[in-house]
């Protein structure tokens, strides 16, 4: 799995593996049981998780006790809550959809292995704009977009989680109805789209 973390860095910017060695000791690896809850809402934790295999989703629950899925995690996806950059108590629950593998990243792991290994910090910029990027995006998707768009750009960004994540929270994610997502589908199907 650390292995997996190496090669994902690798594949963003030129970095030895003597490199990565020198960096990755405080990184640890942790498995998760299918819907295990890993972090809950009021948590501080000082970490956030790199999947390497399985599927983590990060929401909140409303006074009403209604869920809104944030983010799904699939592999080589990252998940944390920013809070904890603070020392803020969590405002999301993280949980396993699917059995889980993943590393641990210390909340400090980019800033501290970028005075180690230089070249990380261009990324760890990097990575910062792409998160507000889609973040942007995901807010103005929610508010100014169809249901049919919203569903577009979701198979876009998760192309193979429509067969591994239930409807219900697929329709939690696009912010509409599970019956709204159904009436979706089956427009799409009528014009023969396919995922």
């Amino acid at each position: 799995m650390i292995h997996q973390f190496k090669e994902y860095f690798q594949s963003k910017i030129e970095l030895t593996d003597e490199q990565f060695d020198s960096i990755s000791s405080p990184l640890k690896v942790k498995k998760f049981e299918k819907n295990e809850i890993i972090q809950y809402k009021g948590d501080i934790l000082k970490y956030g998780f790199f999947v390497g295999k399985g599927l983590l989703r990060s929401y909140s629950i409303d006074s009403k006790g209604k869920e809104h899925i944030i983010q799904f995690a699939p592999e080589n996806w990252f998940v944390s809550d920013r809070n904890q950059m603070h020392n803020e108590p969590s405002d999301f629950f993280i949980e396993a959809i699917e059995a889980t593998e993943a590393v641990i990243v210390p909340d400090n792991f980019m800033s501290e292995a970028s005075r180690k290994v230089p070249c990380l910090l261009a990324l760890n910029v990097t990575m910062l704009h792409n998160s507000i990027r889609f973040m942007q995006k995901r807010i103005n998707m929610l508010l100014s977009a169809t249901a049919e768009e919203r569903y577009l750009d979701f198979i876009k960004l998760y192309p193979n989680l429509t067969l591994r994540v239930p409807q219900w929270m697929i329709a939690s994610y696009l912010g509409i109805t599970p019956e709204s997502l159904s009436r979706v589908r089956k427009e799409l199907a009528n014009k023969h789209f396919r995922p």
